[in-house]
């Protein structure tokens, strides 16, 4: 029997700062098998402006920074999840996406961290959470191997682990190329796994179960028909317990044997797809996202020809799909201090030819 692969229900924000709901969806959580339950410590303005634009819900259209504003809560909120969450007897494993959220993790006793593909490049996020002590989950969607290796050679290589994922809602399983997770593995010298955002319950997990993955997360709720932002792709608890059993087969079972019994009930062809070549490259369902979904330097507010620079009137964010990207994170701490020389419109991205 190979190492237990260990399986985490990214709960995220499902419970919408219910507490009973967050209670019901651990518990529950907790009856399909999975080993840790991990949500998301959401504060809007470490994240998007305030401008980036609407998404789609049940509901109509609504404000991006407006659902994360709602998703707020104070430390203690936080603290009440994870003590629920270590009673049930999962592990708890959380998302911070800036500094402060950071902090209120630390603060709270969390061990691990883990951090979301969008915020792979966001280095002062990455150099914070390394000094904790914890171990850290690097999710490495709408990336490249070099954007991996300065993550890795900021954090360090100790206590981290890399999970595969593609950037999209819902993920095509066809293009998920699952011998990157033993090419991660070996290239990196880290424990790899994947994070499935695919509505399948069963062939991403399996295979990379069947791959070596040691880590396989996936999206959980108690109803695809609630109104949480990642709902409608996420599994509920008997697509989930589906899962589960599945992952656990596969990791009892060779490689050959797993993919007999998955063709069974999918083609040839798709399994072929799915695990791909190994070759490392952006998903087609990801080539309108690169330096979109990821971090880049954000005006806070409208900025004047003459204005300096400073932590207060710009902010690595998410561009998204409205704002225009500006300079990466890489040089965040070189160009504060420096003089815009263009005017630069409230949200938008700071680019070099806009300051001296």
């Amino acid at each position: 029997m190979n190492q237990k692969t260990y399986i985490i229900a990214e709960i995220g924000t499902a419970h919408q700062g219910d507490m009973n709901k967050a209670e019901e969806l651990i518990r529950v959580a907790a009856e399909t098998g999975a080993d840790c339950a991990k949500f998301q410590v959401v504060f809007a303005d470490e994240i998007i402006h305030r401008n980036t634009g609407s998404v789609p819900l049940p509901g109509g259209d609504t404000p991006l920074y407006e659902v994360f504003k709602k998703l707020e809560q104070h430390e203690s909120f936080y603290r009440e999840l994870k003590n629920l969450t270590e009673k049930s007897g999962l592990d708890f494993l959380a998302s911070p996406f800036g500094l402060k959220s950071a902090v209120i993790l630390k603060n709270i006793g969390s061990t691990q961290y883990k951090i979301a593909s969008p915020e792979l490049n966001h280095y002062p996020l990455l150099e914070k959470v390394s000094t904790f002590g914890g171990k850290i989950i690097l999710s490495t969607g709408v990336s490249t191997l070099g954007d991996i290796e300065l993550a890795l050679n900021i954090t360090g290589r100790k206590d981290v682990s890399l999970l595969h994922c593609i950037t999209a809602y819902p993920a095509p399983p066809e293009e998920y190329n699952l011998k990157l997770i033993p090419l991660y593995s070996q290239i990196f010298g880290v424990q790899a796994g994947v994070s499935d955002h695919s509505t399948d319950p069963v062939l991403v997990p399996a295979l990379a179960t069947a791959l070596g993955a040691s880590i396989i997360e996936k999206h959980f709720t108690l109803s695809n028909e609630t109104d949480g932002l990642d709902d409608p792709i996420a599994l509920a608890p008997e697509a989930f317990s589906t899962m589960v059993k599945a992952v656990r087969d596969a990791q009892n079972h060779s490689f050959e044997k797993t993919v007999k019994e998955l063709s069974k009930s999918y083609e040839r062809d798709m399994i072929s797809a799915v695990i791909g070549s190994g070759e490392k490259k952006l998903a087609p369902s990801e080539w309108d996202n690169y330096e979109r979904t990821n971090r880049s330097l954000h005006a806070l507010t409208a900025l004047k020809p003459g204005t300096e620079l400073t932590e207060k009137n710009c902010a690595l964010l998410r561009t998204e799909k409205i704002l225009r990207p500006g300079i990466s994170p890489l040089f965040y701490k070189e160009v504060l201090g420096k003089t815009v020389k263009e005017k630069i419109p409230d949200g938008e991205g700071i680019r070099w030819q806009d300051i001296l």
